[in-house]
């Protein structure tokens, strides 16, 4: 069996940057009461027109594929998580595939939401190592701003979420660092607590919406059940961090740099104290970007790499968990 390996990163957001204070100017919301409850400062929205979900993701990738000395022949699939493509469908994998003038390689896309990626990475993983492909493109984007309720209504969940992108290239090795194992898990039970019903649940489609043209319809905006989604967050991020390092033989203590997703800053924090770990052994970047959803972990992931906070040989661990309720893990040798 092959191994696989991260050969190159890249992200990107957009340039508009929306404060916190720019927030309390259109809904009842604070800087002290958005930083409390979720640690973050600030986050990035698209300007319409300038960037999508693709463009964003094309972006990203081709830093990725850039610093991976990978030509783009020689990519041979692309894997797409996101929750917010450009279109109903056709997903984004096929719009990255041509803008990026790739030649006609399959295009996967995921829906995995705050999992994603990882879920994504674990896809591409499979496929090295059976040896169907040897260097495949993951690439995560989100654009969450242009779905969110910004009034008083829906402060609680649309203050945490920002637009993003990030992307790796996955490729084939003969040497023992790399992917060592990746972990997936859901509890669909429990779909409703974060959610957007509409367009969709209970025959409800974008028609139907349009028909109404109800303005107080909350299903199309995201709904959370906060303190729910917290309680159990910290739970599926412990087990699957735990699965993850047995399954390896692996300690708390070998963990170089772990990298959960960006959902709360206090969710991580809570994970940190829990295992013991310092600061130099997390990694957290959602007091500038809020929650990214699929594309918070390769964006992170290409922070502390570029920051230098991630060395040849250092032990990296991806944690994630969000609505489905989906969560998932990733152990590297880096």
């Amino acid at each position: 069996m092959y191994q696989s390996k991260i050969s190159g990163l890249g992200f990107y957001v957009p340039e508009n940057v929306v404060t916190n204070d720019d927030l309390s100017k259109i809904m009842d919301t604070n800087d002290e009461w958005i930083q409390e409850r979720t640690g973050i400062q600030e986050r990035r929205h698209i300007v319409r027109g300038q960037d999508t979900t693709t463009s964003m993701g094309v972006k990203a990738a081709k830093i990725a594929i850039e610093r991976s000395g990978v030509l783009n022949d020689d990519i041979d699939f692309i894997v797409f998580a996101t929750i917010s493509p450009d279109y109903y469908f056709p997903g984004p994998g096929v719009a990255l595939q041509q803008e990026l003038g790739l030649k006609t390689v399959g295009a996967l896309d995921i829906r995995n939401q705050c999992s994603g990626f990882v879920y994504a990475l674990s896809v591409a993983d499979q496929f090295i190592k059976t040896g169907m492909y040897k260097n495949i493109l993951v690439v995560a984007s989100e654009v969450q701003s242009l779905g969110l309720d910004m009034t008083d209504r829906g402060r609680s969940v649309s203050v945490i979420f920002g637009d993003g992108a990030g992307a790796v290239v996955l490729t084939r090795s003969d040497d023992e660092s790399g992917i060592l194992s990746t972990h997936l898990h859901s509890e669909g039970e429990h779909a409703k607590e974060l959610a957007v019903l509409a367009p969709g649940m209970g025959g409800r489609w974008v028609t139907d919406i349009i028909a109404e043209n109800n303005p107080d319809d909350e299903s199309y905006f995201p709904y959370m059940n906060g303190q729910f989604v917290f309680k159990h967050a910290v739970v599926r991020f412990s087990e699957v961090i735990m699965e993850g390092l047995q399954a390896n033989n692996l300690q708390v203590s070998d963990i170089d740099m772990l990298i959960p997703h960006q959902a709360n800053l206090r969710i991580s924090q809570f994970i940190q104290k829990k295992f013991g770990l310092s600061d130099e052994q997390v990694f957290n970047n959602i007091q500038k970007y809020g929650n990214t959803t699929a594309a918070s972990i390769p964006i992170a992931l290409t922070e502390a790499w570029e920051a230098g906070r991630i060395k040849k040989g250092d032990t990296v661990v991806l944690a994630a968990f969000g609505s489905g309720f989906t969560w998932a893990s990733a152990i590297i040798k880096w």
